[in-house]
């Protein structure tokens, strides 16, 4: 059994075209933000108490963010542990230093203490016009995932262009590229008089050359990039050694 989840929300259309794609390999289960829950990262809620709503025989809404819903699925809210947690299809790319931010991305990240290698998919579009299209490159992907044998703890960042099947030129391995800092936040007065503030647009590609997400998408390619947990910066340990040595 497959384990899907989304930040969209359960009723987005990227989880219908998910779900399209994965019944098609697997027994699945979906367990999912009751709204939409994108940019919230791999936040927790530890609060509040997490209230699930059982929506049909294979659908569950939870009153919390991405990385919540799969650790419910994982850690007791299931009969059984799922094989594998496939997230998305977001709408709207995770590239980038986009995948810091993505509850897309975070699902995924969620599900790296199963055996199987998990999934996150998005499309390059805020308001994508080729959701069937997208499910049958995830359902290509999926579909070998049996044959692929990667270190424990990795996760796949797949991002696919907004375009219908045939003019999709392929897939690239790629590493993630990075944004340049963001726009500024955006003051307002709401109705009661109050300063708030929203927050700016992602900053554009700083480094989108040859070999970066950026890059495949751009030129039509569906972008597959390997990602994982351990954020140590290992080559700096020579430099730190030193510094600390002097303390």
């Amino acid at each position: 059994m497959w384990l899907l989840a989304n930040d969209d929300g359960i009723h987005a259309p990227g989880l219908k075209a998910l779900v399209a794609a994965a019944s098609r390999l697997s027994d699945y289960v979906v367990v999912a933000p009751d709204g939409n829950r994108s940019g919230y990262s791999n936040a927790l809620t530890l609060d509040k108490p997490l209230r699930v709503e059982q929506v049909d025989e294979q659908r569950y809404a939870v009153n919390g963010t991405p990385t919540d819903c799969v650790h419910l699925a994982i850690n007791g809210l299931l009969p059984a542990d799922p094989e594998r947690v496939v997230s998305g299809i977001n709408a709207g790319a995770n590239l980038g230093d986009d995948a810091l931010y993505s509850g897309t991305v975070a699902a995924a990240v969620e599900g790296r203490f199963l055996a199987n290698t998990a999934v996150a998919f998005s499309v390059t579009s805020w308001t994508p016009s080729y959701w069937e299209d997208a499910a049958e490159v995830a359902f290509r992907l999926l579909s070998s995932l049996d044959t692929l044998r990667l270190p424990e703890r990795t996760v796949l960042n797949v991002n696919i262009p907004d375009l219908p099947l045939a003019q999709i030129k392929g897939v690239r391995l790629t590493r993630l590229g990075h944004r340049l800092r963001a726009s500024d936040v955006e003051p307002i007065v709401d109705p009661r008089g109050r300063r708030a503030f929203w927050i700016g647009v992602a900053g554009e590609p700083a480094d989108s050359g040859d070999g970066t997400d950026f890059h495949a998408v751009a030129n039509g390619y569906v972008s597959v990039t390997p990602l994982h947990a351990d954020m140590t910066r290992y080559d700096t340990f020579s430099t730190l050694q030193g510094w600390l040595a002097d303390l």
